[in-house]
């Protein structure tokens, strides 16, 4: 179960779109791949075959879990550098630590988000703390990578902690559904994350039966990915299932609904509602660098072979042959 939750939704605000609202159509649904990330967890690549204009101003979203570890099988990702866009590390549920070569980082847990402003370029290292190592335990996550726009590629990196009690609760008129703003703006409603690219981020629970239609920007994009559970999007009612993703057409609403019947392991629907507007630049992105030309990319790589991203923060213990290829 996602751990921010509320024992009667109907004592939440409730957001509704107007009457005369322009549903979004459906334009494909789209099965992420799964694979593997940083020292081995499992992750869905929630974008995977997505074009790009569909997404922008989102680069990718990988789902991390859900997963329970037995003792010992907690993993997570070693040092690496990142430049260009910002990383949003949302934990649904489990616990994950942070750090980067300027200072930023902490622990997130239980709905926590870490929000990373990369720009300029930083080193930066994600881990399971050692409890969960030694005693294994849920784990369950999303990072979101959202570009920046050309004129912010090289501003200082930023770290944003965002704490599980400040992000915004609302609900449906009949109060089926719980909605977390994660971040941007929801009929009035604002979550805590600042963001440089106008963007909304949205976790909603649905529960069987439950139907939600929402008032959207339009000059917003529209997706919907299914962390659990099964559904329909859209006016034409596309069928949905976990790890799948909705990309919606134009208009001034988007709508989901939740099947009468879940399964046993999965009694609600879960999805991660994302809009943006789009940035329309030309985007080079190779690994951790997301830049507008292939010669940025290139000067990227040289800073970060020469240390200019920033050096790993001695308690870790520095590699002694310095930055490692990254093949590039």
């Amino acid at each position: 179960m996602p751990a921010i939750t509320v024992e009667n939704p109907l004592t939440l605000p409730r957001v509704a779109a107007p009457a005369d609202a322009v549903a979004r159509p459906v334009l494909t649904v789209t099965t992420a791949p799964t694979g593997y990330e940083g020292e081995g967890f499992p992750v869905r690549r929630a974008f995977a075959g997505i074009n790009y204009r569909h997404l922008d101003p989102f680069i990718m979203m990988d789902q991390m879990g859900e997963v329970e570890y037995e003792p010992g099988e907690p993993k997570g990702t070693p040092w690496h550098p990142h430049r260009g866009f910002e990383t949003v590390t949302y934990i649904i549920d489990g616990i994950m630590d942070h750090q980067d070569s300027h200072g930023g980082g902490g622990t997130i847990t239980n709905g926590d988000t870490q929000w990373m402003t990369a720009g300029s370029g930083l080193l930066h290292i994600e881990a399971p703390p050692e409890q969960l190592v030694m005693s294994g335990g849920l784990f369950h996550g999303l990072q979101l990578w959202v570009n920046l726009p050309a004129r912010d590629k090289m501003m200082a990196p930023k770290y944003q902690d965002l704490r599980s009690d400040s992000v915004a609760l609302l609900t449906s008129p009949d109060g089926g559904a719980l909605l977390r703003v994660i971040a941007g703006d929801l009929d009035g409603h604002t979550g805590p994350g600042a963001t440089h690219t106008p963007i909304t981020m949205i976790h909603a629970t649905l529960a069987p039966g439950a139907e939600l239609t929402l008032p959207w920007r339009e000059d917003f994009n529209g997706l919907a990915y299914v962390l659990a559970g099964r559904g329909t999007v859209g006016p034409d009612r596309r069928p949905v299932h976990t790890g799948q993703t909705a990309v919606y057409g134009t208009g001034t609403s988007l709508t989901v609904r939740a099947d009468e019947q879940q399964d046993a392991h999965t009694p609600d629907l879960d999805v991660v509602l994302l809009g943006g507007q789009p940035i329309r630049e030309p985007m080079a992105h190779y690994g951790p660098f997301v830049m507008n030309t292939r010669a940025e990319l290139q000067q990227a790589f040289e800073d970060f072979q020469k240390g200019r991203l920033g050096t790993i923060p001695t308690v870790h213990g520095m590699n002694a042959e310095g930055p490692r290829s990254l093949g590039f």
